[in-house]
């Protein structure tokens, strides 16, 4: 049964109803078509539910806005949904083509910081947010008497006498949901091992970001990134208003798995709407991706969190191969998921903070 409006409809019931169910949900291909942003194609789902998000296959597959019933859930910077043709990989060049959004994902093969790793320069935060996906594939469907939105795609990082690693993405959602699934499968396609990195870089904004929002997560243990992490390390989880100025803290985290193996993290904004509350939460196993991170940043002009499940931390591949870097072997697939959804009652923040806290 499909949940809309307070009510439960079956298949027969709810196409009784509409003349098309594009009146109601569905997923569409487009292209933007102006200034730096021009050429991107965009995949927009409508879920019925007031989630609405927009998939960007030319920026690796990754999920750029998103709401919940008019109400932003996702940051966005000010560069915008611009082209990979843009893309600056030396150093911090990467900062240049980061529009945010829901979902940026860094990696494959190196991911974090600048750094320098066996003589290779590497900068920040990897390719693969900056290749085109190809085999783009959107569609929807009922299953039985659920109606089931999906877009697919396979983004490629390859270089002649270099790695040649791809990885599958399927993003799916459902009519009467607020939540979308994240599949991804990184295979490595050569014939010698390469470094993995990952990082799913969810990027939480106002208004779910504002003071007296915050992390909900059930932590074993954290410690911060840096000398300036250092600073008020207590009030990780703690938002405060926009600050002029503000430098970026990270805190690292060992979270809590459920008897399923399941992490599940959350940013909330408890005042929201009078009290009413939004947030958005993740939900992913830690065996797949067992490293956490928080990036705080409520910098005026900013105001942005980042929640980022990782198989790695951010200080650049040269620091991770010392502490114990991930590889892929010839033909070795690493499979990702990665669920995320809203929170838009008290009730359900509530909820949610008793089952991960």
């Amino acid at each position: 049964m499909v949940k809309l409006f307070g009510a439960e409809y079956s298949k027969d019931e709810l196409l009784a109803r509409v003349g098309d169910i594009s009146q109601i949900a569905g997923v569409r291909l487009g292209m933007l078509d102006d200034g730096a942003e021009r050429g991107v194609r965009t995949v927009d789902f409508r879920t019925g539910s007031g989630l609405n998000f927009t998939v960007l296959p030319d920026r690796g597959m990754d999920i750029s806005t998103a709401e919940f019933n008019g109400q932003a859930l996702a940051w966005r910077s000010a560069v915008g949904d611009k082209s990979p043709a843009f893309y600056e990989e030396p150093g911090m060049g990467w900062l240049r083509n980061f529009g945010g959004g829901l979902v940026v994902t860094c990696g494959l093969t190196y991911a974090g910081h600048v750094s320098e790793d066996q003589g290779k320069k590497l900068g920040l935060h990897g390719r693969v947010s900056n290749i085109p996906a190809s085999n783009v594939y959107a569609d929807a469907a009922w299953d039985g008497d659920s109606y089931v939105m999906w877009v697919q795609g396979k983004v490629r990082e390859v270089s002649v006498f270099g790695e040649n690693v791809e990885m599958s993405r399927r993003i799916t959602a459902k009519m009467g949901e607020a939540k979308l699934w994240i599949h991804d499968k990184v295979t490595n396609l050569g014939h010698e091992e390469i470094e993995h990195m990952i990082i799913y870089h969810c990027n939480m904004g106002f208004p779910v970001v504002d003071e007296g929002s915050k992390l909900i997560a059930n932590v074993k243990e954290y410690w911060p990134r840096d000398a300036e992490s250092e600073k008020e390390k207590e009030l990780y989880a703690s938002i405060p208003a926009p600050i002029k100025g503000f430098i970026e803290r990270v805190y690292y985290f060992d979270l809590k798995e459920d008897a399923q193996g399941n992490v599940g993290v959350a940013m909330v904004n408890p005042k929201f709407n009078n009290g009413q509350g939004l947030g958005v939460y993740l939900r992913y196993k830690k065996s797949e991706l067992p490293k956490f991170m928080e990036w705080k940043n409520p910098r005026a002009g900013m105001n942005v969190v980042g929640i980022e499940p990782a198989n790695c931390w951010v200080e650049g591949r040269g620091k991770e191969r010392a502490r114990g870097l991930e590889f892929l072997k010839p033909g070795e697939t690493r499979e990702y998921h990665l669920e995320i959804g809203v929170l838009d009652s008290q009730q359900a923040i509530r909820d949610f903070e008793a089952e991960n806290s």
